[in-house]
């Protein structure tokens, strides 16, 4: 990252989809803002993908640098791997939670057992657990492991970064108003940081 930075005004960067967690709120929280840039700001030229565009876009010498995740790169070694192997990742994001299951907290204890003991048994153990595992394979997924809502904090961190952004864009606020709202912002930020 701190040769992309100190190189940043000669490079052409294609920013991920904005309706994108992992192709554009990911990376414009925990690369550039944490970092104090703007990527409109700083590259040469600035455009913006899909990830598998992204990638290809790299690869094709299109762009210079680009947001991808990690889904797209091994589609990308699957379908052009000759492409694959232009590409050099300078950068991963901490573990986002992906696609999480959820149940109702008033749900029944014996539904919530049995939904428990059969989502946590996949392709780990059961009569048919090799053709779960193949299932899971096909899928590009592992078993499934427990959680918390402690997997949760990168995504409360993204919220606030996107508030914050709203905040900051907002001409009609009182500066005032608008300070002390971003601060809380920073605060709830730096407390979710621990």
């Amino acid at each position: 990252l701190d040769d992309m930075f100190a190189q940043a005004s000669k490079l052409s960067f294609s920013n991920g989809d904005p309706n994108s967690t992992s192709g554009f709120l990911v990376p414009g929280y925990y690369v550039f803002a944490k970092n104090g840039k703007d990527p409109q700001k700083i590259f040469a030229r600035t455009v913006s993908a899909n990830h598998e565009a992204n990638a290809l876009s790299v690869a094709n010498n299109t762009v210079d640098v680009a947001t991808c995740n990690n889904e797209g790169l091994a589609r990308l070694a699957i379908t052009a791997p000759e492409k694959a192997k232009e590409l050099r990742v300078i950068w991963k994001s901490p573990l986002i939670p992906s696609d999480p299951l959820v149940w109702r907290k008033d749900l029944p204890e014996e539904t919530k057992k049995k939904i428990t003991d059969f989502i946590f048994s996949y392709g780990v153990k059961g009569e048919n657990v090799e053709q779960a595992r193949k299932i899971l394979t096909a899928l590009q997924w592992g078993p499934f492991i427990k959680s918390d809502n402690s997997q949760l904090i990168p995504l409360r961190q993204l919220e606030l970064f996107r508030a914050k952004t709203v905040l900051e864009g907002n001409k009609d606020m009182d500066a005032k108003e608008k300070a002390a709202k971003i601060a809380d912002i920073e605060r709830k930020l730096a407390e979710l940081g621990k």
